[in-house]
């Protein structure tokens, strides 16, 4: 196999523990990852710089093998005003629901990308992904000069060699089955829809660097069918979300292990940007909705209905995300996925035959 990927990071196995923001990836998770020979992956994009400082040094204290911290480089974005009364009238149907002050103000729409970063580099962090754009010349320079291996997010062909282009390291190829939010950041997100094992061949194809194979991968067999594809490796996210180390919610994970593959959608709802998630009446009801701020906007404004839909153990109006492979989840310790990932491809490679 391509042994690229666990060269240049320095782990024994090729599978990354994607980078989940908002609370999956405790430094519980990222340490039992990296300790069972992965690479565990703080996903930091909610997080400010005091938080992500925290959080690096409490998984220094629990492994001392390779971990990255994942972040979201900025996307510009306009602030209407009119659209965003519009829609905080729109939400506050589900305020009363909650029992919520309604229209309240939004302070700020995310934390900062340079204190965010900075935090990263100062805690000597050797390996950080991004996704949601294409780091810029200014922010690749910087990293190069403190030697951190730098992974980028691409869901078409276009994305990934512009990536190359500007000296990303590894490209992690996001297949339209990956849970949670969509990396595209050429085009529309309609037009960047391409299945995992459709996608990665023709990165692999167009690109000198390793390329991580990302949606849809749970087990032995997504490794194997990757590495056939011509991956180094794979990013695993949806799997690890009901790890017994995971930060997810317990209604988060409870729907994980009780859904079935038709409950899997995408959706703008939340957040303004595509993600994929378990199916609710909050997602069914704004599928009409024509008129939806952008991210981060809307997902600003619909941060309090989440946060009380999920403190009352109310599915239907919080985020669930998870990819199309989700009802293969298991509730297990992420060293036992990382174990069983890697002896059912072993299994599966002795028994090929020709």
């Amino acid at each position: 196999m391509d042994q690229r990927l666990c060269n240049l990071v320095g782990i024994q196995y090729p599978i990354v523990q994607a980078g989940m923001a908002g609370g999956p990836t405790t430094p519980e998770l990222v340490a039992a990852v990296s300790k069972a020979g992965g690479l565990g992956t703080l996903g930091a994009g909610y997080m400010n710089a005091v938080a992500i400082k925290e959080s690096i040094k409490k998984i220094k204290e629990l492994t001392d093998q390779p971990f990255a911290v994942n972040l979201f480089l900025p996307e510009e974005f306009v602030v209407d005003r009119q659209q965003i009364h519009r829609m905080q009238e729109r939400l506050n149907t589900y305020r009363e629901k909650l029992d919520l002050p309604l229209s309240p103000q939004v302070s700020k729409y995310g934390e900062d990308f340079q204190e965010q970063l900075e935090a990263v580099i100062e805690s000597d962090v050797k390996i950080i992904s991004f996704t949601f754009n294409c780091p810029s010349q200014t922010i690749m320079n910087k990293l190069k000069e403190h030697g951190i291996t730098v992974i980028g997010t691409a869901t078409t062909v276009k994305e990934a060699a512009i990536l190359e282009e500007v000296g990303v390291d590894v490209i992690v190829a996001q297949g339209s089955e990956a849970g949670g939010h969509r990396g595209t950041f050429i085009g529309r997100e309609e037009e960047a829809l391409i299945g995992t094992i459709a996608l990665v061949p023709q990165i692999v194809d167009k690109v000198n660097v390793p390329v991580i194979a990302a949606g849809g991968i749970m087990d032995g067999r997504g490794l194997v069918a990757s590495l056939a594809l011509g991956a180094a490796g794979v990013q695993v996210g949806t799997a690890f979300l009901t790890a017994e180390e995971s930060g997810a919610r317990q209604l988060h994970q409870q729907a994980i292990l009780e859904c079935e593959e038709t409950d899997l959608q995408l959706t703008r709802a939340f957040s303004g940007k595509m993600a994929r998630g378990i199916r609710n009446s909050f997602m069914a009801e704004m599928e009409k909705e024509s008129d939806l701020p952008p991210y981060p906007v809307q997902n600003a404004l619909t941060n309090d209905i989440r946060k009380a839909s999920a403190a009352k153990k109310n599915r239907e109006y919080v985020h669930m995300w998870a990819g199309q492979a989700a009802p293969m989840g298991k509730k297990q310790p992420a060293a036992k996925i990382i174990e069983t990932i890697m002896s059912e491809a072993k299994t599966i490679v002795h028994g090929i035959r020709f």
